[in-house]
């Protein structure tokens, strides 16, 4: 049973060449594989470009620049058997810290304390389905 809130989230759809960052994720259920830009939740009186610079630095410990506002996604989906709903404000932004476009992959933290790990991978993986990209919409947008 879903805990029937909305969550708002920021993420930010960083780009090199024809590639973007994301973090790979999986549904236990689903028994799939999902991949996702990084960002996170918004606070209560926190505007979404100031939980996103939050974000990215919690995750990765990076600074950004060059933000702009994509757009915002509704999301409703289920993962690992709970549904959830989510409004996602889409950014595109740059690393201030070049280094991080030279790695092919590299770990972050999720807000748990979990380990993620990020891979630059190509707009095309996704296009041709043999990746899901979430959330559902953000392809377009790409």
């Amino acid at each position: 049973m879903a805990d029937k809130t909305i969550r708002n989230i920021s993420i930010c759809v960083f780009r090199k060449n024809d590639s973007i960052l994301v973090f790979e994720d999986y549904d236990d259920v689903k028994e799939d594989y999902f991949y996702r830009p990084i960002g996170g939740g918004i606070e209560y009186g926190e505007r979404s470009l100031d939980t996103l610079k939050r974000e990215i630095y919690e995750e990765i410990r990076a600074e950004i620049g060059n933000i702009k506002l994509l757009d915002v996604i509704e999301s409703v989906f289920t993962h690992n058997g709970r549904i959830g709903h989510e409004v996602v404000f889409v950014y595109d932004a740059d690393f201030i810290d070049q280094s991080f476009y030279e790695r092919t992959s590299f770990f972050g933290w999720k807000d748990d304390g979990s380990k993620i790990k990020l891979y630059w991978k190509r707009i095309s993986e996704f296009e041709n389905g043999n990746l899901r990209l979430v959330p559902e919409g953000l392809q377009k947008l790409l």
